[in-house]
């Protein structure tokens, strides 16, 4: 089994659990006659998952600062090495609030076909988290690719799961790339225009 097929492999195992829960989702019906109960905490839990998602969002914003070392922007450096530092702490706080989200809301809302989303959500989540921690053990070229793969499919589950939440988290990590592009932008223009004062001064 060559490289490549070999990093894929698990990836794909991972992804086929995600599509298989996706397909639940839809074709399972809700009772909705249960939606009634009262289920104590449920808003706390909910809330985690929320901030979860801002948390995961922070971390793939790490995206728009690779190979940003060199940057013309002394901002985006900075920005850069804090992300960078960040970036594997984030994903583990992710995975602990998304877990103690989905944990409650299996134990108290079975009935909820959104439980199906959710799990397919937090399937990629483990694969994500799995192949960042690893990367630095198994070094070949496909790991990240691998990784950063999963991170952008794990997108459209987070918008089938948590709807406008994950828009507005998605939103802010694009956010952050326009503002990275922003500032470099102008960096790199300051940075050309001063030799040009240096000649007219000269």
């Amino acid at each position: 089994m060559n490289v490549k097929l070999k990093t894929w492999l698990p990836a794909v195992i991972f992804l086929a659990a995600a599509a298989v829960l996706i397909v639940l989702y839809f074709v399972m019906p809700e009772q909705r006659e249960l939606r009634r109960r009262p289920e104590e905490f449920s808003g706390i839990f909910t809330t985690l998952g929320t901030i979860g998602l801002y948390v995961g969002a922070a971390g793939f914003s790490w995206l728009w600062f690779r190979r940003k070392h060199k940057s013309p922007s002394m901002l985006v450096r900075k920005a850069g090495k804090l992300f960078y530092a960040s970036h594997k702490p984030l994903g583990w706080v992710t995975l602990i609030l998304v877990a103690a989200h989905g944990t409650f809301l299996l134990l108290t809302r079975q009935w909820d076909n959104q439980i199906y989303s959710g799990l397919a959500g937090f399937v990629l989540l483990l694969a994500i988290v799995g192949y960042g921690f690893t990367i630095h053990k198994v070094r070949n070229k496909w790991m990240r690719t691998v990784h950063r793969t999963l991170g952008l499919l794990w997108v459209p589950v987070l918008w089938l799961h948590a709807g406008g939440s994950a828009i507005i988290a998605v939103m802010s990590a694009l956010a952050v790339g326009c503002a990275v592009y922003v500032l470099e932008k102008r960096a790199g223009q300051i940075e050309q225009s001063e030799p040009n004062l240096r000649k007219k001064h000269l």
